[in-house]
C-alpha cells in the first residue's frame, strides 16, 4: 500500500493506507485532526494542508472556488477534496481541535466560594456532589458542585467534539440522520470528553467521579437531541421547530457509566422550550432575573443564537441561524476563544496597521469572534470596510498581522459575519415589535455566552448587532446556561422557577414572521440598528 508522510507540530508520521480514499479520512483514521468546519464535502474551505511531495492530483471545482492564487502556488489543498493513490508527503497546516480541558473562568456560572482547584478539602464518604453541565455546539463547560455546602469544587471547559461532523447544527443534525451508528457516535463523544475531564478534575481535588450522584444538562435542542439520540432528523423539519421536544435522559445508568460517575446517580437534560429554543436560553433567564423588569433582552451569541425578550406580560424567545461566525469558524483566519485568538483588535488611524491583544498571551493563530467585531467596526471607521460590507480603494482582503499573511479578512468572511448578524438583528427586531418596544428604550440588554465576555460594547453597536441603547444598560453576563444549570442542580426552588418561566413564555418562529426578510435584508448593512422600524 501507498504511504503518506504527515508533519504536524514538529513531528513527521508515516501511514500507510488504501488508494480510493479522501485524504481528510485518511487522517482521521490514524486519530490526526485537521482544521474543519463541514462533514467533508468541500463546503467550508478550512481543512488546509500542504503537499511537500508526491502526486496530489488535479484540484477540485471547490478547491479552485475557495483557495485563493497565492495558496493554490503554494501547493496548498483540501484534505476532504485530494483522494492520493501513491506515496505523498503533507504538512497540515491547521490541526484540528482535540477536546483540550481548561480551567473554567472565574465569571462563568454562579458566584464561586470555593475557588476552582483547591476543592472543598471535605471529600469524605457518604458526601454528595453535583455536576452541572451546559452542552453547547462549540463549546461544553460543566462544574462540580458539594451540593451541601453549594460550593462550586472545580470547572472545567472545553470545546465540543462533536464538531468533527460539522461546525454547523444544520450540518451535525443531517450527519446523524443518515445512520444510526452515525447518531450513537455523537452522542457518545460529549459524554466521553466530560468523562475525561472529570476524572482528571476530581483526582486534583481529591475526590471521586463515583460520588457524583446529581447531574443536570442544559443545552439548545439539537444538541440534548444528539446526546440523547432523541429522534434529531425530527428537528430538520421546520414544523417540529415551535413545538415541545422531549429528550430527556431517559436511560440514567446508561449516561453514569459514560460519564464514569454513580451508578444510581440522578442524570437529567432539562428539558427546552421547543424544536429550536433549547433550555440554555431558559436556564439564562433564570440566571440573569430577565423577567424581574419589563423591557429586558437577553442575546445568547453562537451558532444558533437565542433570543429572549420580556415585555412584563409575556417572555418572547426566539432563534436565529447565525452559523458559526460567532463563534469564530467558517473564517478563513478565524478560530474558536482561546490561546492564540486575537480577541480585541483596532485599526490605527495614521495607517499603521493593527493594534490587537492576544489570549493567553501567545503568538496570534487566528481572531475568534469579539476580535472580528472590533476589525469590522474599527474598518467601517476608518472608510476601508463600506456599509455593505465591500472593500474599498480595490482591495479585496486585509491583513490583520502583516507578518503573518495567513491571518488575513477576505469578503467571504465579512459576508459570512454579515449574514450571521443580520439574522440575530432581525430576531430581535421582531421580538421587540411583537413586544410593541422601541429598541432605545429598552431597560436591560443582556449579552451572554463566551462571544460576549470580551465584546466591545461600542464596536458592537456600531455596526447593528446590538441595540443602541445607553451603554451602561448593557450587561456582559457570562455563561449564564451554566449558571441557570447550577441553580436548577442546587436548588428545587429555583427548578420550580424555571418551570414558571417556561409557562410564560411564548416562541416566535422567524421563518414564518411576515417581516423577517425586511429585516434581515436591513441588518446586512454595517450600521447601527435603528431605533423604530423601517
Amino acid at each position: 500500500m501507498p504511504e503518506l508522510t504527515v508533519i504536524t507540530g514538529g513531528t513527521e508520521r508515516k501511514i500507510t493506507f488504501p488508494g480510493g480514499l479522501p485524504l481528510r479520512k485518511i487522517l482521521e483514521g490514524a486519530g490526526l485532526l485537521v482544521r474543519s468546519g463541514c462533514t467533508g464535502n468541500g463546503a467550508c474551505g478550512l481543512c488546509l494542508v500542504k503537499v511537500e511531495k508526491g502526486n496530489d492530483g488535479n484540484l477540485t471545482k471547490n478547491e479552485r472556488l475557495l483557495l485563493s492564487a497565492s495558496q493554490i502556488n503554494e501547493h496548498i489543498r483540501m484534505a476532504c477534496q485530494m483522494a492520493p493513490q501513491g506515496d505523498l508527503s503533507i504538512r497540515i497546516i491547521d490541526e484540528g481541535a482535540k477536546s483540550a480541558w481548561r480551567e473554567l473562568p472565574q465569571e462563568s456560572g454562579r458566584p464561586i466560594t470555593a475557588k476552582s482547584g483547591q476543592g472543598t478539602g471535605t471529600a469524605s464518604p457518604g458526601k454528595t456532589f453535583g455536576l452541572a453541565v451546559d452542552l453547547g455546539t462549540t463549546h461544553i463547560s460543566f462544574s462540580v458542585w458539594d451540593m451541601a455546602q453549594g460550593k462550586r469544587v472545580f470547572g472545567r471547559a472545553g470545546l465540543n467534539p462533536q464538531s468533527r461532523f460539522g461546525s454547523d447544527i444544520i450540518t451535525r443534525l443531517t450527519a446523524a440522520s443518515e445512520s444510526p451508528e452515525k447518531a450513537r457516535i455523537m452522542g457518545r463523544l460529549p459524554l466521553e470528553a466530560i468523562n475525561g475531564a472529570l476524572a482528571d478534575g476530581c483526582a486534583e481535588n481529591r475526590m471521586h467521579p463515583a460520588d457524583i450522584r446529581h447531574v443536570r444538562f442544559v443545552g439548545n435542542t439539537p444538541m440534548l437531541a444528539l446526546l440523547t439520540c432523541s429522534s434529531p432528523a425530527a428537528l430538520l423539519r421546520p414544523d417540529q421547530w415551535t413545538r415541545p421536544f422531549d429528550c430527556a435522559a431517559a436511560d440514567a445508568p446508561v449516561f453514569a457509566a459514560a460519564l464514569g460517575i454513580h451508578q444510581q446517580a440522578s442524570v437529567k437534560a432539562v428539558l427546552p422550550f421547543a424544536g429550536f429554543v433549547g433550555s440554555d436560553l431558559l436556564a439564562g433567564v433564570l440566571a440573569t432575573g430577565l423577567m424581574s423588569a419589563p423591557g429586558s433582552l437577553l442575546m445568547d451569541f453562537g451558532t444558533n443564537s437565542e433570543i429572549a425578550l420580556w415585555d412584563g406580560t409575556t417572555l418572547w424567545v426566539t432563534s436565529a441561524a447565525g452559523g458559526p461566525a460567532f463563534e469564530g469558524y467558517g473564517i478563513r483566519c478565524g478560530m474558536p476563544a482561546g490561546p492564540g485568538a486575537i480577541f480585541r483588535a483596532s485599526r490605527r488611524l495614521d495607517g499603521g496597521g493593527v493594534d490587537f491583544h492576544v489570549t493567553g498571551g501567545v503568538r496570534a493563530r487566528g481572531i475568534c469572534g469579539s476580535g472580528l467585531v472590533d476589525l469590522i467596526a474599527s474598518l467601517c471607521v476608518t472608510g476601508e470596510l463600506a456599509a455593505n460590507g465591500k472593500f474599498t480603494g480595490g482591495i479585496t482582503s486585509y491583513p490583520v498581522q502583516e507578518k503573518d499573511p495567513a491571518i488575513c479578512l477576505y469578503k467571504p468572511d465579512v459576508d459570512m459575519f454579515q449574514r450571521a448578524k443580520a439574522a440575530t438583528g432581525a430576531g430581535v427586531r421582531i421580538l421587540l415589535e411583537m413586544a410593541g418596544i422601541n429598541a432605545g428604550r429598552l431597560n436591560r440588554v443582556c449579552i451572554c455566552g463566551d462571544f460576549g465576555r470580551n465584546l466591545n460594547v461600542a464596536n458592537a453597536q456600531r455596526i447593528g448587532l446590538l441595540p443602541d441603547v445607553m451603554p451602561g444598560k448593557v450587561e456582559i453576563c457570562g455563561n449564564t446556561a451554566l449558571a441557570g444549570c447550577e441553580d436548577v442542580l442546587l436548588s428545587l426552588r429555583k427548578a420550580q422557577e424555571l418551570e414558571q418561566i417556561r409557562k410564560r413564555a411564548s416562541i416566535v418562529n422567524l421563518s414564518r414572521a411576515p417581516r423577517f426578510e425586511d429585516f434581515f435584508l436591513d441588518g446586512l448593512y454595517l450600521r447601527p440598528i435603528p431605533d423604530g422600524n423601517p
